[in-house]
């Protein structure tokens, strides 16, 4: 059987545990079929629904008297930075705008100034608004809508970086040398302008095909930034899985599909400014002893071992002193065989979570391989998305008092010794949405091409079975069966679907890895 949210008569059990039931022959659209066991996911899952009225009366409120119009009450001044030519770089159609970004060149290095969205200029410590956030803690996004960690009148207008609209953010200033490094951090309260929304494809195809007179100054200078902070992330070990996304579309039509994407460089050159980011927060909030780190714990020399043997297995070179990082980093997923041994990999990057401390309470911060996310390699703090995820808030205003040489504030304080908690519930909903809802499009896609034979690569072997990726309809599906270890990493199958969207072997194993090389025996 592949994914296990089936749409039968039969109970079955989704990785989310969410019970999805639905009659065999249905006959319904495969849209509205999704969209019906869309709704069902909600209700099994406990999702979030509407926001209450007190907490909308509440968001209303801080729309109007938050913000720039409440600093004075509360106290917040601000730098005028509404000069600066800042740009929001984003997914099409985003409203939620977390950052925006300017890149200028500063004597051989560059000065970054990235403003982030003042949340905490709009939602204090404590009622209705501040609890229904750490209830969500993190903005939900389903292929029928999003569910939002704020009320709209805040994440999507009041407290969104829009275009043209002067509000208040958190601007962080890092000067860099000529390879990327950074030589200083500055972190204060601002109000700014964005002047334009850019989306990452039109971004890239400026880069691409575009006038160098007529593109954006802002996309030259990130992708030297990004491409140099991408050499200084190899040189310290990170690691980043070269996976392509699979995508849940829906179309101009109202179709829902599903498809594969590789991510733009210009994507991660832009990710590379806020890992820059969260990686200065942390080095801050370490050196003064209270805060909230983004944790990743090396993967244990077993789980090394066994990726290793997968390398030999799929052909993949990992020479005697090279590192994991090395290998992943050499990999191109267009072969199937390396792509099936980047999803092997994804064992390595288990186990995240939160890690909160105050020395003035008795805790220290973690030290060594404790502190760091592992992935990158070096100490992270979450700091970039607080109009989506409920830490950022509180991790920035901890390294303002910090750079301002302030007491970090009480409320603040006591905030971090239950947001790991708070943030690991909140990230395991999201984890069972994204997984029930990929689960639940990939059977109905599937319940379409029955009988069809369907070519899939081997990229999981286990005692009960396989995990395979179909190329067309992109589906991550498993397969149980008990000749298992007859399979090999890489393998090509050919697979049929049955009409609940389960998948069986229809021919037998081919002899040769998807790149052609026989498979040894």
């Amino acid at each position: 059987m592949s994914r296990t949210l089936a749409l039968s008569r039969t109970l079955a059990l989704s990785r989310t545990g969410a019970v999805i039931t639905a009659p065999v022959r249905d006959e319904a659209s495969p849209d509205e079929r999704i969209r019906r066991g869309l709704r069902q996911l909600r209700e099994e899952l406990a999702l979030p629904r509407e926001f209450p009225d007190e907490v909308l009366a509440a968001a209303e409120l801080a729309a109007h008297a938050g913000g720039l119009a409440g600093d004075a009450a509360a106290g917040r001044r601000r730098r005028d930075l509404t000069g600066i030519d800042f740009v929001t770089i984003d997914p099409p159609g985003s409203t939620d705008l977390d950052q925006a970004v300017h890149i200028e060149r500063r004597g051989q290095g560059f000065r970054v100034r990235y403003a982030i969205a003042d949340v905490a200029a709009f939602v204090g410590v404590g009622g209705p608004l501040d609890d229904e956030c750490r209830a969500r803690g993190v903005t939900i996004y389903l292929p029928d809508g999003r569910i939002p960690l704020h009320p709209p009148v805040l994440s999507e207008h009041a407290a969104s970086l829009r275009a043209g609209e002067d509000r208040p953010a958190l601007v962080w200033q890092l000067d860099l040398d000529a390879d990327g490094s950074v030589d200083e951090v500055v972190l204060e309260r601002a109000v700014v302008r964005s002047r334009a929304e850019l989306d990452y494809p039109s971004l890239q195809r400026s880069l691409d095909d575009g006038d160098p007179a007529t593109r954006p100054e802002v996309a030259t200078l990130l992708a030297e930034v990004g491409r140099l902070r991408q050499d200084r992330a190899a040189e310290r070990g990170a690691v980043s899985l070269p996976l392509p996304d699979q995508e849940v579309v829906i179309g101009a039509d109202g179709h829902i599909g599903l498809t594969f994407r590789a991510p733009l460089p210009v994507e991660d050159w832009n990710a590379q400014i806020s890992l820059m980011t969260g990686m200065a927060a942390a080095r801050i909030m370490v050196d003064d002893g209270v805060g909230v780190l983004r944790t990743l714990p090396p993967p244990d020399g077993h789980t090394v071992a066994e990726l290793r043997a997968d390398a030999a297995a799929l052909g993949v070179d990992w020479g005697p002193e090279d590192s994991y990082a090395d290998v992943i980093r050499s990999l191109d997923p267009a072969f199937p065989d390396q792509a099936a041994f980047a999803t092997q990999a994804a064992r390595l990057l288990r186990g995240s979570g939160y890690a909160a401390f105050d020395r003035r309470a008795g805790i220290a911060p973690p030290e060594g391989s404790d502190a760091e996310h592992s992935a990158l390699a070096a100490p992270y703090a979450h700091v970039t998305a607080p109009l989506r995820r409920l830490v950022d808030r509180f991790a920035n205003e901890v390294v303002l008092a910090c750079c301002a040489g302030a007491e970090v504030a009480d409320d603040v304080r006591a905030a971090l010794a239950v947001l790991p908690e708070l943030m690991a519930s909140a990230r395991r909903r999201e984890s069972q949405a994204d997984s029930g809802a990929r689960d639940l499009v990939e059977q109905v896609i599937l319940s379409g091409h029955v009988g069809q034979p369907l070519d899939a690569v081997v990229v999981g072997v286990d005692r009960h079975g396989l995990r395979l990726q179909v190329r067309d309809p992109a589906v991550l599906g498993r397969v149980d069966t008990a000749t298992a270890a007859s399979f090999h990493l890489g393998q090509e199958v050919v697979v049929t679907a049955d009409d609940a969207g389960s998948l069986e072997l229809s021919a037998p194993p081919s002899d040769r890895h998807a790149d052609g090389r026989e498979v040894e025996a």
